[in-house]
């Protein structure tokens, strides 16, 4: 029978995912050369070629792809074993690491841990705030438990090592100074602002829900300026220098700047929760997912 490595398979799981040697050794903080033979290794281990040269890069041979298939199930089993083990010996003690986006933090992780504080005072929970795409990363790497991102960053629903909860479709409303000639519309609609100046980020997910938020609705927006920040979008608004589309949960209240829902072409944006998959078995990240849920709803209402 092959002998079947878990430290080696990991290796092997991380290369599929970074694509190089080189981004693999970055990522796990070895050397290329310490991955390469641990993975010669486990070619020998399995008794099947791993990889093959493609030039000056290599790819995952079929034999490869199959092993990880099957290895799948093998760490996600693990997974649920440390997440029972974690609540067999800590019962309603446990911490939690929650990586999630800025605007997330104050909407729905600072709501979710002030009820777990008063309901589970032993859970304990952890925030690091991170990019909606890097979330992921921090997830698989294990550096947090329970991500909160964008659906549209998110690794697709079928990714085997993450399972994916919806929790939030935030409407996007337009911020415009108040003495706009369309501050009191009714029925304001994206397409009445076709001609103004607009302002976001010049790249990242914000720049992409602009755009395909305008563009869906017949036209492309023209940057008339660049921010990512929410202050300083909203800042800049309140000045009279271009529109906005703003997440709801983002806004808040900000005297100067008209906050207008759309009548049509309405945009959303949808925020998921994803934990690596078996580990929302895990009776602390349970609890974590629970307080969300509450959270969302609460702002949703």
């Amino acid at each position: 029978m092959a002998e079947w490595d878990l430290r080696k398979l990991r290796i092997l799981r991380t290369l599929r995912e970074r694509g190089t040697v080189t981004a693999t050794a970055e990522a796990l903080h070895m050397t290329p050369s310490a991955v390469s033979q641990q993975l010669t290794n486990l070619s020998r281990q399995l008794g099947v070629p791993l990889l093959e040269a493609r030039g000056r890069r290599v790819r995952l041979t079929d034999a490869a792809r199959l092993a990880l298939r099957h290895a799948e199930a093998v760490f996600e089993q693990l997974e649920r074993a440390d997440a029972e083990l974690t609540a067999y010996a800590q019962g309603e003690i446990g911490e939690v690491r929650i990586g999630a986006f800025s605007t997330a933090v104050p909407a729905l992780v600072v709501p979710a841990v002030r009820s777990l504080r008063a309901t589970h005072p032993g859970v304990t929970v952890r925030v690091r705030e991170a990019e909606a795409a890097e979330a992921y990363e921090l997830l698989a790497a294990g550096d947090v438990d329970l991500a909160l991102s964008l659906a549209a960053e998110a690794p697709s629903a079928a990714d085997p090592r993450f399972t994916r909860l919806p929790l939030l479709s935030d409407p996007l409303d337009i911020a415009l100074p108040p003495d706009h000639p369309l501050a009191a519309a009714p029925g304001l609609a994206l397409t009445d602002l076709a001609a103004e100046p607009w302002i976001f980020g010049g790249s990242g997910p914000w720049s992409d829900i602009t755009r395909r938020a305008c563009e869906a609705a017949g036209f492309s927006p023209h940057q008339g300026h660049s921010a990512s920040g929410w202050t300083a979008i909203l800042a800049m608004v309140e000045a009279g220098m271009g529109v906005a589309l703003v997440p709801r949960m983002a806004a808040g209240r900000r005297d100067g700047v008209v906050m207008r829902e759309l009548s049509a072409d309405r945009p959303v944006r949808h925020v998921v929760a994803a934990v690596r998959r078996g580990a929302e078995a895990g009776a602390a990240v349970a609890k974590a997912l629970e307080a969300l849920r509450d959270a969302a709803k609460a702002t949703a209402s």
